[in-house]
């Protein structure tokens, strides 16, 4: 395993991250009792074959149901001194309410201490004004020795990622960015220059469901396979530092392993295949397109019925382009689904004539409207919740 100084924090952080959304039992709390046998043994069985392999970060929430009670039949048996934990907690109006969650959290893992502590979704004003908030029962956490390190998640803006960071209350930041999404770019050289550990949230299945790749996506990818390729070019980056590895099994980090030995080769594997994915994209879209796309778009807050524009052509885009086309309606139809962690609705919600004033810096003014609606018709159906919603 490779490892990285993970900011301030000072951890030598795994380039992969052992995340835990993927294994546990159930979306809600549940008693311990309640757990089928075979699930419990395949997350510790996934946990150990994680510390073999030296990914020693294991990461999970109080949002992710019985993952932090499941997961605390296992880490006390883990080597502390090598075991890097972190749980994620929701920012809340009532700190009181902050403090008796981190409580129960703890509780669940089983430990006297956890090595980062995440406010978990500051995607908005409102959740960074209740994150502040939260910070001064964090610091009482630290100085009890109950948390090491306090980071942030966030699905935001970068705006509002960048906002964040500037207060210098935070030692890390989990984010997205990957190749299909690289638009937090500004933020994750903002957590460079406040010497913020990066660590890079779901980039193979936020970053196109790359478990199922398409056969276009494949034949683009390769000599790679699309995981081992997307690995590749977000730890080509040396501000980046890990990337999350979902892992529901202890055979789902094979591939992502294959990674390791390719990155001292990355200035020279990359090149063609980032070429070949950008004439793809120009084949299918357009030069022009692909080029000048985003430039004078409306934020949804911004846009009459909240349209999430941006959003909403840019999985146009990865559909036409990738073929990734089931990726693209999972997460369209996710839109008006998942309040601030996916804003904006979606086409058949609001009248796309009214759009047309907010359009006035884009080039494409005049395109974008029938655009949308042929959007809707290749992406448009039932709609989906988030996870922890299910």
């Amino acid at each position: 395993m490779l490892y990285r100084r993970f900011g301030r924090t000072e951890l030598q952080m795994p380039v992969f991250s052992c995340g835990g959304m993927r294994y546990q039992y159930k979306w809600q709390d549940v008693p311990r009792n309640q757990v089928p046998s075979d699930n419990q043994a395949n997350l510790e069985a996934t946990i150990r074959r994680s510390f073999e392999l030296g990914i020693y970060h294991i990461e999970t929430a109080r949002g992710y149901g019985s993952s932090e009670m499941q997961l605390g039949q296992i880490l006390p048996k883990l080597p502390r001194e090598k075991l890097i934990s972190q749980t994620k907690i929701v920012p809340m109006a009532d700190p009181k309410a902050f403090r008796e969650t981190f409580e129960r959290s703890l509780n669940y893992l089983k430990l006297d201490y956890v090595d980062l502590l995440g406010l978990h979704g500051i995607n908005n004003e409102e959740t960074l004004e209740n994150a502040i908030r939260c910070l001064e029962v964090v610091r009482k956490l630290q100085d009890q020795g109950k948390v090491r390190s306090v980071g942030f998640s966030t699905h935001g803006s970068t705006e509002i990622i960048v906002k964040a960071i500037e207060t210098n209350q935070f030692d890390y930041v989990n984010l997205h960015w990957y190749y299909i999404n690289q638009q937090n770019w500004n933020a994750i050289k903002a957590a460079n220059a406040h010497d913020m550990g990066v660590f890079i949230i779901s980039p193979s299945n936020k970053g196109g469901n790359l478990y199922d790749p398409p056969k276009r996506l494949v034949d683009l990818c390769a000599p790679l396979s699309p995981i081992v390729f997307n690995n590749l070019f977000c730890l080509s980056h040396p501000e980046v530092h890990t990337l999350s590895v979902g892992a529901a099994r202890p055979s789902d980090f094979d591939e992502h392993l294959k990674t390791l030995e390719l990155l001292d080769q990355a200035d020279e594997i990359l090149p063609p295949i980032l070429e070949k994915l950008e004439q793809a994209a120009i084949e299918r879209l357009g030069a022009d397109w692909v080029k000048r796309w985003q430039i004078g778009l409306p934020t949804v807050d911004q846009t009459p019925g909240r349209l999430n524009l941006h959003t909403v052509l840019w999985l146009r885009n990865l559909a036409i382009a990738y073929d990734l086309v089931d990726y693209a309606k999972m997460r369209y139809n996710l839109l008006g689904q998942a309040d601030h962690w996916f804003p904006g609705a979606r086409i058949n919600q609001i009248d796309i004539e009214a759009l047309r004033p907010c359009l006035a810096a884009s080039p494409f003014a005049d395109r974008i409207p029938e655009l949308l609606r042929e959007t809707h018709q290749l992406l448009g159906g039932e709609a989906v919740k988030r996870l922890s919603q299910q």
